[in-house]
């Protein structure tokens, strides 16, 4: 009878423990969906030798090209929320790919900006499909997609700090560098 009540004892301490251990891997193997998004950012520069990149985005220009560029308006802006290129950034990029169409080998930097409202995540998106824009408008225009390159800030690097409409429109941005 003391066999039975052991082997009893012993089958009542297996099944707690795989009940026990059930239960664990139900409440860790199954995590719920996060609600909010991560955004990893991985640290500038590849470590060591000559040449190492350094996460910085270059264009090299001869300096009559830089000095021309100096000369125009090197901001498009955004209405809240939008990429769509309108009539007076439109002027604007006329004006960069007469530059940029009468020097074949120029290249030029867009970079995308927003103003602070929304995630930055979001925000990082929407500044790449704003200088994206851009790009795609020049490339309209004759210029070389080769010659350009677009980078997004979003939300990081604003114009003009503030919470008003004023400081939001400023920030809404494409800003193009020789």
């Amino acid at each position: 009878m003391s066999k039975n009540i052991s082997s009893s004892s012993r089958f009542a301490k297996i099944a707690a423990l795989a009940v026990l251990s059930s239960a664990v891997a139900l409440t860790t193997g199954c995590a719920t969906k996060r609600t909010t998004s991560e955004v990893v950012v991985a640290p500038l520069g590849i470590p060591g030798g000559q040449g190492a990149y350094t996460g910085a985005v270059i264009v090299d220009n001869q300096v009559g090209v830089v000095n021309a560029a100096n000369n125009i308006q090197a901001v498009v802006y955004f209405a809240f929320d939008s990429s769509e290129i309108t009539a007076q950034s439109a002027s604007v990029l006329n004006q960069h790919a007469s530059l940029l169409s009468s020097n074949p080998t120029a290249e030029v930097l867009i970079a995308g900006h927003t103003d602070e409202r929304g995630s930055r995540e979001y925000n990082m998106a929407l500044g790449e499909r704003r200088a994206q824009a851009a790009r795609d408008y020049l490339a309209a225009q004759g210029v070389s997609a080769n010659n350009i390159r677009v980078i997004s800030y979003g939300e990081e690097r604003p114009a003009v700090a503030g919470n008003t409409e004023e400081a939001y429109a400023q920030n809404r941005r494409a800003e193009l560098s020789y």
